[in-house]
């Protein structure tokens, strides 16, 4: 039994030694561990520092670079702007400039042009004597060497004192300088002087001198006279005939009705009107199908302005002068004042420069409609007349009369470019709308599918929050303190002083894991405001789309009001057989 218990004795000192070095070790170990705890947190605390001012010069940036972009939007906006503030007084200036070139190389043009109304005005009341007539005539023929008008007034005034020969003499040389105005100016004289068969012979000379696909300009003013019926009833029918003569000697041409079709769908097109900005806000901004959507509606709401528009020429009054006197001398002063060749470079940049000040100094929206009007060349096609006395009856000196023959006469390519173009836009209808709503993105048709849409986004957002939560998990340090807690817990069964060590391990795992909670309710609840804000935003887009639907629906509907419109439309309507019939028709 003693040597039992020496074994024994022997053993536990051996077991105490080991264990005073286990206790020492273990105190090393722990010194590492305070400090290894130390270092984390330090480590921790310059890691959450870090990424605060990570954090922070990130939104610094954001906020640097918004500013930067708001600045570049800025300053683009500050630089279209005083480009279009200098174009604008560069076109104004040069506006003033043409105007003032115009009246200075042709000024003395208008004294003639005067004269011309002044000696037959002054014969209706017989209070100049025809002496004195033929010598200021005589005057300006000097004044004016190259002036196709100057002979055309001095062969009135010989007319007028019965001088056959002077007469004969100066017309030859009107006509020598200007066949085509000579024979219109003559058309119009006699008609003035109720000589209604030497003015059809002149109004068949003219004719003769025409054709359809090279007229020239004046002949807006023979349109007008027929329009407004003052070259009487047998006249009437003869340009009647001429005009059918010459749209079917043009509609023979290959391509010809292509080509007028396209030149109306490019007119009628330049008629659309932007949406308004706060329209569909919702869909405008949370689908990249909205230019097409944009496009489409402005193509569907055309359909009302040209309604309106070709409503407005063809019930527009005509209000025609006292008496044909006035009314010839309209026509005539319109000849001899905006038709001269001479004076056609300048007067296409004054129209350029005009289109320039209208734009508010946009040159090439400028140019754009200068080149679509074409209604300063010098010559053109009788449908291209038509067009330009249709769309731009100021420009052109049409007069009410002549812009709604020329509607009622391009009626067919009217209609054609407009069937063209309603075709073309339902057939550019989107199917589908495409929706994005943050990273989120689905489609529909007529914003029916909203439980469905729903169902994806929630699904979408809800994946997002998985997965952030997922990164809110205890990292491979949380649970080394952990374990090495529980660990010197054990020890401590047999080193007291270790239990400190080890609830401290512990204790920082579950504080973590505080933590964490706390930052995944966090996310739970920014992912849930998250989500509420995205249906509501998907629930205001699909509300969008079924306004858009309803909207484009009406809108396209009324396509059919410029189909009758048009189709309701025939050239006689538009047409009077003389002028006192078309005195007593619109009084009526």
């Amino acid at each position: 039994m003693s040597g039992e218990r020496i074994i024994d004795r022997a053993n536990l000192n051996g077991i105490e030694s080991n264990i005073r070095n286990l206790r020492a070790e273990i105190g090393v170990v722990a010194q590492q561990i305070r400090a290894t705890d130390h270092n984390v947190q330090v480590v921790h605390q310059g890691v959450v520092g870090a990424q605060q001012r990570l954090d922070q010069l990130t939104n610094e940036f954001v906020a640097v670079q918004q500013g930067l972009d708001d600045l570049t939007h800025e300053f683009r906006d500050f630089v279209r702007k005083d480009i279009l503030f200098k174009e604008l007084q560069l076109a104004e200036t040069r506006l003033v400039k043409i105007r003032q070139e115009i009246e200075t190389n042709f000024g003395h043009y208008n004294e003639v042009r005067r004269r011309v109304t002044g000696i037959l005005q002054a014969v209706d009341v017989r209070l100049v004597k025809k002496e004195t007539i033929e010598n200021t005539t005589e005057e300006h023929m000097l004044a004016a060497p190259r002036y196709w008008l100057a002979p055309c007034l001095i062969a009135l005034a010989a007319w007028l004192n019965d001088n056959k020969e002077l007469a004969e003499r100066a017309m030859m040389e009107a006509i020598s300088r200007n066949d085509e105005k000579t024979a219109l100016f003559f058309a119009l004289v006699t008609r003035r002087g109720s000589r209604y068969k030497a003015s059809r012979q002149w109004l068949d000379r003219y004719f003769g001198l025409q054709d359809p696909q090279n007229l020239e300009r004046e002949i807006i003013v023979l349109i007008d006279g027929f329009t407004n019926g003052i070259f009487g009833p047998e006249a009437r029918s003869q340009v009647g005939k001429r005009v059918e003569d010459w749209i079917e000697e043009l509609s023979q041409r290959q391509g010809f009705i292509e080509e007028q079709t396209k030149q109306w769908r490019a007119i009628l097109n330049a008629k659309q009107r932007k949406l308004d900005d706060g329209a569909y806000s919702f869909l405008r901004k949370h689908s990249s199908t909205w230019p097409q959507l944009e496009a489409s509606m402005m193509g569907a709401k055309l359909h009302t302005i040209l309604s309106d528009y070709f409503k407005d020429i063809l019930n527009q009054p005509i209000l025609p002068h006292a008496s044909i006197a006035i009314a010839v001398d309209a026509l005539l002063d319109t000849l001899v004042s905006k038709f001269d060749d001479e004076e056609l470079p300048l007067r296409r940049d004054e129209r350029l420069q005009q289109l320039i000040v209208e734009e508010s100094g946009d040159r090439n929206a400028a140019q754009n409609r200068f080149n679509l009007e074409k209604v300063l060349e010098k010559k053109v096609s009788f449908t291209q007349l038509l067009t330009n006395f249709a769309t731009n009856p100021e420009v052109s000196q049409a007069s009410a009369a002549t812009q709604k023959y020329a509607v009622a006469l391009s009626k067919d390519w009217i209609r054609q470019a407009h069937d063209d173009m309603t075709l073309d836009n339902r057939m550019n209808v989107p199917e589908k709308i495409q929706i994005e709503i943050d990273d989120w993105s689905g489609s529909t048709v007529n914003g029916d599918n909203e439980s469905e849409l729903l169902e994806q986004l929630t699904k979408h957002v809800e994946a997002r929050r998985d997965a952030d939560l997922k990164k809110l998990r205890h990292k491979i340090m949380h649970w080394a303190g952990l374990a090495v807690g529980i660990l010197m817990l054990i020890a401590a069964i047999a080193a007291p002083p270790l239990l400190f060590l080890g609830g401290g391990g512990i204790a920082y795992f579950f504080f973590k894991t505080y933590r964490l909670r706390k930052a995944r309710a966090k996310v739970t609840e920014e992912y849930k405001q998250f989500l509420q804000q995205c249906q509501d935003m998907l629930r205001a887009v699909l509300s969008d789309v079924v306004d858009w639907r309803n909207d484009y629906g009406v809108e396209d509907g009324h396509s059919v009001l410029v189909t009758q419109l048009l189709e309701s439309v025939t050239p006689e309507h538009y047409t009077f057989s003389s002028y006192d019939s078309a005195r007593n028709v619109l009084k009526s």
